[in-house]
């Protein structure tokens, strides 16, 4: 592997210009392509395989209608403290806001009567319409959300309290600030770390450029492969992420061989060789943990970590070809500062903090080891109370509309209101299901925690009906997630008895079914992930032991952030300080999005630290000489990179999409714990416990192993022959062993 890249790092030095012109016209014909892109991402979830899933395309079928793709707004009205909805004045009001709704747009193709349609509140306060348009919320125009609004507007003119919600309300505006804030923090912790504006530049560069070939090709790909709108969010905060370390570990190693004498042409390809080596190997770790989402078989989830699998391809790929051909570029202006103090650093006897650090470590491993896993599972604590759900409008903002709309149906129809349970039944003769339906409506009245329970609507076949049940619960409460089995309990008991098909779906149906499904799915992700990542880095550092701590000390961040997610987005400790107006259940897919992206991240910084201790053992340094040597060439490096995800994941914590926000967060405490608890504090202790037994890998292992040579071994035995031809004093590596 050192070698291969050693060539294609000289290639790309000696052929900049081709290189930079074969990126470009990359970038060029994806931008053409996802210009010319007729389709949209969508935001639908989707659950093969579950009885909600299962209901919901029965539906589709029987009630197509019922099922149409048109956006839907459902407004709220409430009278003045004091009076009747149904009174004269607030009738008109509601009669003229419903009008000017209906007259907004084109689109609008119909409006209730709250009046005709019976949706006013038992205290006569309150009332609802529902709106329908002809065209998905995806094809309404600024237009159309404005209208709207000026109708919203109109009947609070009119005293009315006026909210909504719905798919037809525009989507809240982006805020960009924070993300731009997290990649103004990069830029600056880069140009502190290497001392020039040029060799800060390079990553960055390279950064957007990996990121702007991902964005287009997903743009692109979208309406071909449904991928679902979450997909480009994840892959950009990855993108950014990864694409600026793969390409700082490059550069600060092309620093350090252009220290040591080495030429820019051969410093480049032997920084490609060694730091290219982990980098490949790193993002194949990434790879393996977002591909493996696809184990869980949901379209969402597979989505997003594909797209974002393939950001990493390309983020990789352009730091081992782009980088060493924009180093040829950079001459001598991307060493800044470094060689000035070139000769003061031989002289210098003042520890830096990462050799103090280390040096405290070695004295006291195992104390240091305990001290750090007690932390990790303190933090980690609040991971056992871990309650998971779907967002809805009771998750947004206090001050938004839908928020609004949501508490004020809430207060004057019921806290179960917001989460009706629709139940299908069905049979291939109509009188068996009407005779089934009737039945069962009558059962589920008498369960607890039931408010109403609508008379079943059948199709024109006759041979299925919709139920509509509102619990007494709010949707997230324990109680209506008792509700939904006690319903399908019943469901079954008529089954057996009639040969009447029963199922429950809904929010709130789709909530309980996801969860299971999950649950199910992590012990089967987490054996395949782990498993592959294991073989990858038992191939890297040829040791069984290492392999296994990298795994442990993931396990530890993961929970540990898992934890602090639970603590902030869940209890509300410290909440005003990420701005979140509204706590709650923690998104159902971040806990298995999160272990795939974390486990990458953490092989991340295994791979880089670890393998420059490595490559100091296999050079001839001692077990303990080879901890302290590699953390001492690496800690520097791997703070700034970690450091730079921290604030790329952290600028996300700004965006308006709660899942997007705590993603931000989770990953962003998550890269926080396993660089700087578990990779360079438990790690260097356990390896300096473990001492020479951490290198070894059993004879038959070692002989059935290929030899990836990521410590650039076959470089430094052809260095001589390399350096005699360019006429470069080479520093030469003893073989201690």
């Amino acid at each position: 592997m050192a070698t291969f890249l050693h060539r294609i790092g000289q290639f790309a030095f000696r052929r900049r210009w081709l290189v930079v012109l074969l990126w470009a016209v990359i970038l060029g014909a994806l931008g053409a392509g996802a210009a010319n892109s007729t389709g949209a991402a969508n935001s639908s979830i989707t659950l093969p395989g579950t009885e909600s899933q299962r209901a919901f395309d029965l539906l589709g079928d029987k009630f197509p209608a019922a099922n149409a793709d048109g956006a839907t707004a459902r407004v709220v009205m409430r009278a003045p403290d004091g009076e009747k909805i149904s009174s004269a004045d607030n009738r008109a009001a509601v009669d003229a806001t419903l009008k000017d709704l209906k007259d907004s747009s084109s689109r609008v193709g119909q409006v209730s009567d709250p009046f005709a349609a019976k949706t006013v509140s038992a205290d006569g306060t309150t009332a609802y319409a529902q709106a329908t348009y002809t065209v998905a919320d995806a094809d309404l125009t600024d237009a159309d959300h404005t209208g709207i609004d000026d109708a919203l507007d109109a009947g609070r003119d009119q005293g009315l309290t006026v909210e909504a919600s719905g798919s037809a309300l525009a989507p809240p505006e982006e805020g960009h600030s924070a993300e731009a804030i997290g990649f103004a923090l990069a830029a600056l912790i880069l140009v502190i770390t290497f001392g020039s504006l040029i060799a800060a530049g390079l990553p960055l560069l390279t950064a957007i450029v990996g990121v702007g070939v991902s964005m287009t090709a997903i743009t692109a790909l979208s309406a071909t492969f449904d991928l679902n709108s979450n997909a480009s969010a994840l892959a950009t905060m990855l993108g950014i992420a990864v694409g600026i370390d793969y390409a700082l570990f490059i550069v600060s190693r092309y620093r350090s061989e252009r220290a040591d004498g080495y030429d820019a042409k051969e410093a480049a390809a032997r920084a490609n060789g060694t730091a290219g080596s982990a980098v490949v190997f790193a993002g194949l770790t990434v790879i393996i943990a977002l591909a493996g989402l696809a184990v869980v078989n949901l379209p969402i989830l597979t989505a997003m970590g594909l797209s974002a699998a393939g950001a990493v391809i390309v983020a990789v790929l352009v730091a081992v070809t782009l980088v060493p051909a924009l180093l040829g570029f950079a001459g001598e202006r991307v060493l800044g500062r470094a060689r000035k103090r070139a000769g003061r650093k031989q002289v210098s006897t003042k520890a830096t903090i990462g050799q103090r650090w280390i040096a405290y470590i070695l004295r006291k491993p195992a104390k240091v080891l305990v001290l750090a896993v007690l932390a990790l599972g303190v933090v980690a604590l609040p991971a056992t109370q871990l309650k998971l759900g779907l967002p809805d409008d009771g998750s947004k903002a206090a001050s938004s509309t839908q928020r609004k709309a949501y508490d004020m149906l809430a207060e004057s129809f019921g806290p179960g209101f917001n989460g009706p349970l629709t139940v299908t039944v069905d049979s291939k003769s109509p009188e068996t299901a009407r005779s089934g339906a009737t039945d069962l409506g009558k059962a589920i009245t008498d369960l607890p925690d039931v408010a109403a329970v609508t008379p079943a609507v059948f199709n024109e076949a006759g041979d299925t009906a919709i139920i509509t049940v509102i619990p007494k619960s709010g949707p997230i409460t324990d109680a209506t997630k008792d509700l939904v089995g006690d319903i399908r309990s019943l469901a079954a008991e008529t089954e057996s008895a009639g040969g009447v098909r029963s199922m429950v779906t809904g929010t709130t149906a789709l909530n309980i079914d996801i969860s299971d499904k999950f649950s199910a799915a992590i012990a089967p992700y987490l054996a395949l992930v782990v498993g592959l990542a294991f073989l990858v880095l038992t191939l890297v550092f040829r040791s069984l032991l290492v392999p296994l701590k990298a795994a442990l000390g993931f396990l530890l961040s993961v929970l540990a952030s898992l934890g602090a997610l639970v603590a902030v987005f869940q209890w509300g400790w410290l909440k005003d300080l990420v701005g979140l107006d509204q706590t709650g259940p923690i998104m159902s897919l971040m806990p298995i999005l999160m272990v795939g992206i974390v486990f990458g991240l953490a092989m991340d910084y295994q791979v880089f630290l670890v393998t420059r201790m490595r490559e100091a053992y296999v050079h001839g340094a001692d077990a303990r000489t080879a901890v302290e040597t590699g953390f001492r060439h690496s800690a520097k490096v791997v703070t700034a990179a970690a450091l730079i995800m921290i604030s790329v994941f952290a600028g996300f914590v700004g965006n308006h999409d709660a899942m997007l926000k705590s993603m931000g967060f989770g990953l962003a405490i998550a890269v926080a714990l396993d660089a700087f608890v578990v990779r360079m504090t438990i790690i260097p202790a356990a390896l300096a416990l473990l001492g020479k037994r951490a290198w070894s890998l059993p004879g038959w292992i070692d002989r059935i192993l290929p030899n990836v040579d990521i410590e650039g071994e076959k470089l430094v035995q052809q260095a001589p022959a390399e350096v005699h031809q360019d006429g470069i004093e080479t520093p030469q590596y003893s073989n201690q062993h």
